[in-house]
């Protein structure tokens, strides 16, 4: 998708996959993996989730990347956070202390040699990416990671011809061929969620599962 379309759809609050409230599958598996103290944590493309304030209360630093500044000044705002603001290069960042957002392209983001990344959580990344961005972003995502690091990753499948997306089906069989070669890939849940979705049954969609998976880069 081109840039300007999320834009565009945080300028026009059009954000129905905006979650309200902490993702219950985050809160399930993240006690489960084993992190090292003060365990940096990137979020890629976090809009304006609450997750993150949850992750800081767990005692971990946290990046979020996110290409539109309305979502990060609203991130900041609905949550009457006091975060500094300053330009570089490549991103505008808010910060305080433990948790930073940087709004602005996500592939140019490098990893910070001095402070390297333990998870990344996504949640809301891979699956909003049409296809032939997918494999742009897994090599991205392995580039940062270095042996050991893991990520938490969401995905849904779904018919993907009941609805255009996003967000996207990413279904088992792409998530081992985007991560196979570099990542140790686990199944940790699989749920039936489609009752829990109004939106995507009014979109005549049928089945809908979630998938939760831990993968461990090698």
């Amino acid at each position: 998708m081109e840039a300007d379309f999320w834009h565009q759809r945080w300028q026009d609050n059009e954000i129905g996959f905006h979650q309200s409230d902490i993702n219950p599958f985050l809160l399930r598996h993240w006690p489960t993996l084993p992190l090292p103290e003060d365990a940096k944590v990137l979020v890629p493309l976090c809009g304006k989730s609450k997750d993150m304030l949850w992750l800081l209360e767990q005692g971990v630093q946290v990046t979020g990347i996110e290409l539109s500044k309305v979502a990060v000044k609203a991130f900041a705002e609905e949550n009457q956070l006091p975060m500094s603001c300053q330009e570089d290069n490549s991103f505008t960042r808010w910060s305080l202390p433990g948790l930073e957002l940087l709004a602005g392209d996500f592939f140019s983001y490098q990893v910070d040699d001095e402070k390297p990344i333990s998870v990344v959580y996504d949640r809301a990344a891979l699956i909003a990416l049409p296809k032939p961005m997918r494999q742009q972003y897994s090599e991205h995502i392995a580039q940062l990671l270095s042996p050991g690091g893991q990520i938490l990753l969401l995905t849904m499948e779904y018919p993907q011809s009941a609805m255009s997306g996003p967000p996207f089906s990413v279904e088992q069989a792409e998530v081992e061929h985007l991560y196979g070669s570099s990542f140790d890939i686990e199944l940790l849940e699989r749920a039936d969620v489609l009752e829990d979705n109004l939106r995507f049954k009014e979109r005549g969609v049928n089945s809908l599962i979630e998938k939760v998976y831990r993968l461990i880069r090698r």
